[in-house]
């Protein structure tokens, strides 16, 4: 009885505590998520809204992930609810030939965790590099550029030749998956709508 009152006690105490979407374990809860095999297909939803059957499903599956379609299954989430309302994106003309200020600059932007798509650009004008990333506000942005990047790599003004930064606001009119356009698209082009 002792060890039945323990156990109650233990889980109160745990269920008790005040959740947050970014306290210590949901935050582990969204890493695992990320972790290649840890989320699967829901076969029983998938069966209800394709109208396919089970084995149908999962050789379509296994197809899409040996063709390289499929990269995996995991969250999505909005990192504006952890309080990262700046959304940064940046068009960067840059002078190639200086290969050892690049590696240092790209060596940087591979590890800053505020960067999520770094890759070159080709278009109208000179811009040959996009840069994606997020902060909570442009007094943010402005810091991690000045300590992380100017202030370390003193040279970058020779690599950088020319720079437009935008800001993406609220609202927005449209915010699909990138997965989801493209579906709907190749559904389109395919007369399957």
């Amino acid at each position: 009885m002792l060890l039945v009152r323990l156990i109650v006690h233990f889980w109160w105490s745990l269920l008790s505590q005040k959740m947050s979407i970014d306290d210590e374990t949901r935050i582990r809860v969204l890493e695992a998520l990320l972790a290649t095999g840890v989320v699967s297909p829901n076969w029983k939803q998938l069966q209800q809204y394709s109208k396919l059957h089970k084995a149908t499903l999962k050789s379509s599956i296994d197809f899409l992930k040996k063709e390289g379609v499929l990269d995996g299954f995991g969250p999505k989430v909005n990192f504006r609810k952890f309080g990262y309302r700046l959304e940064v994106i940046s068009f960067m003309q840059l002078d190639l030939s200086e290969k050892k200020i690049f590696e240092e600059f790209l060596k940087r932007a591979l590890n800053d965790p505020h960067f999520y798509g770094l890759s070159p650009v080709i278009g109208s004008g000179n811009w040959n590099l996009v840069a994606r990333h997020f902060y909570k506000d442009i007094e943010s942005f402005h810091k991690n550029e000045e300590e992380n990047y100017f202030k370390k790599i003193p040279s970058l003004f020779k690599l950088i030749r020319d720079r437009q930064t935008f800001y993406v606001t609220e609202p927005h009119y449209k915010s699909s998956s990138r997965t989801f356009s493209i579906l709907e698209t190749i559904k389109k082009e395919k007369g399957l709508v």
